[in-house]
């Protein structure tokens, strides 16, 4: 068995390893607040005593997590910016006590998590719903993906550079392989980044990206020689524009298309940047700890070349999932192994992964993951609307842009629902772009037809060609 979450930060003990934040202010609140979650932690015998984290301070991000984890609390990771309707659904999963903090200023809520086990990470994703769903994790499925990523790479130790939400897949695991690996994370919000303010790694290490934000960076700047200075820059969570892709060859950003998602603990394919900039532009090859196959409708395994859903096997696969109405169920689709997303792609006769699509509504935009019904549901419930469908327009800069249908009888009012959903929705569910329809497209049972919607807002908007 390899070293623990509490074996790492002990070996790593007052190391200068932060750079933005204090590494002398994290160790020294880590050791006040190390104490506090252990007593806590002893207070509470049940299994599932948790401790809820919606803290948008990446350095009291990153104490109030580690403190609780490696003290053998249940870690639920929140977006602090979430809004009413997200808060009420974790509120029914877990019941935090948000009125009572766990220590004066800390976004770290006593919760109870039922079905849990000591230790477990709870990461939030989407569900097929649209409801809030948690990837259950632990250490050894993160650490399986940590110790994978660097014998991909070829590296020992990781340098990273942070610019995504730390509770987040993307953001939790360059913490880990950092820590683990024995390098330095740089901390930074990308709004800095993008204002030109940039922070100096000791090494040459790896920055993560969504293609929003390297569109920016590209635009913005015209010398592309600190993005030229990474070892890789992992761009993945949206599909790229290929014009994007051109570009930053073209400007020889040595970038690293991924595949991966919460369930799996980030990626479990990456393309190296050598191979992009020889002029690749799959996903790359599995890496060390994960087996892709692809599957036929009938769930047969597809001959290469040939399209169907990507089945994963993996050691950082979820070992479960905590949603709203159905509680923690263990291993979901994957009780034992595989699991089947809702990706489709093929691997070709080299074994590099293409996604080509996806088989659910699934919309992902500027990196997360959004579900139309959600946002349709919180539409519907301002009273202004009879209809609505939420289509993804194909957008270079965001992957897919979020457009919204209606069905009302105002213009007035239509010009209103962005501010009144605001409360409502976080940022990133509100729609881009608004038409006022007569009435929405539907199959003969009555069903809403969202390719029929997609086709009605491209035409309107004048997109399809």
């Amino acid at each position: 068995m390899g070293p623990t979450l509490r074996d790492v930060l002990r070996d790593r003990r007052g190391d200068d390893w932060l750079i933005g934040p204090s590494s002398e202010d994290f160790w020294q609140r880590l050791e006040h607040l190390s104490p506090v979650f252990a007593a806590y932690r002893a207070s509470y015998a049940a299994p599932g005593t948790g401790v809820l984290i919606a803290e948008a301070d990446p350095l009291q991000f990153l104490v109030v997590c580690l403190a609780a984890w490696s003290t053998n609390c249940v870690v639920v990771l929140a977006n602090p910016r979430w809004g009413q309707q997200e808060r009420q659904q974790v509120t029914d999963m877990v019941a935090p006590n948000w009125n009572a903090p766990l220590a004066p200023r800390l976004g770290a809520y006593a919760c109870q998590v039922s079905g849990a086990e000591p230790g477990q990470i709870l990461i939030p994703t989407g569900g097929s719903s649209g409801q809030i769903k948690f990837a259950v994790h632990a250490w050894e499925t993160l650490i399986a993906s940590v110790e994978s990523f660097c014998t991909h790479f070829k590296v020992e130790t990781v340098h990273a550079y942070c610019v995504l939400p730390l509770f987040h897949v993307s953001g939790l695991m360059q913490v880990l392989r950092v820590l683990a690996s024995g390098g330095q994370l740089a901390i930074q919000p990308y709004s800095d980044l993008k204002a030109g303010e940039r922070l100096a790694l000791l090494s040459s290490g790896f920055l993560s990206l969504v293609p929003t934000q390297l569109q920016d960076l590209l635009s913005l700047d015209s010398d592309t020689s600190w993005l030229r200075s990474f070892r890789a820059v992992l761009l993945g969570g949206a599909p790229a524009g290929r014009s994007l892709l051109d570009q930053a060859q073209a400007a020889q950003i040595p970038v690293a298309l991924t595949y991966g998602m919460t369930e799996t603990a980030a990626q479990v394919a990456t393309l190296l940047p050598k191979e992009f900039l020889a002029g690749h532009r799959s996903s790359g090859r599995p890496l060390p700890h994960v087996t892709l196959t692809i599957l036929s409708d009938q769930g047969e395994p597809e001959p290469s070349g040939q399209v169907g859903r990507v089945l994963i096997q993996a050691s950082s696969l979820a070992q479960a999932y905590l949603s709203l109405g159905k509680g923690m169920v263990v291993g979901s689709t994957h009780p034992t192994g595989p699991f089947a997303t809702d990706d489709m792609g093929y691997l070709d006769d080299g074994g590099y992964l293409h996604i080509v699509g996806r088989s659910s509504s699934k919309i992902i935009t500027g990196g997360e993951n959004v579900f139309p019904e959600d946002i349709e549901a919180a539409v519907l419930a301002t009273g202004w609307v009879r209809d609505a469908c939420v289509v993804g327009l194909p957008c270079d800069r965001w992957g897919q842009q979020l457009c919204a249908l209606v069905v009302m009888d105002s213009t007035t009012l239509l010009q209103d629902l962005p501010e009144r959903l605001r409360s409502l929705l976080a940022p990133y569910k509100l729609p881009k772009q608004w038409i006022l329809v007569s009435d929405l497209p539907r199959t003969a049972q009555g069903k809403l037809s969202r390719p029929q919607a997609l086709r009605l807002a491209e035409k309107i908007l004048s997109l399809d060609g």
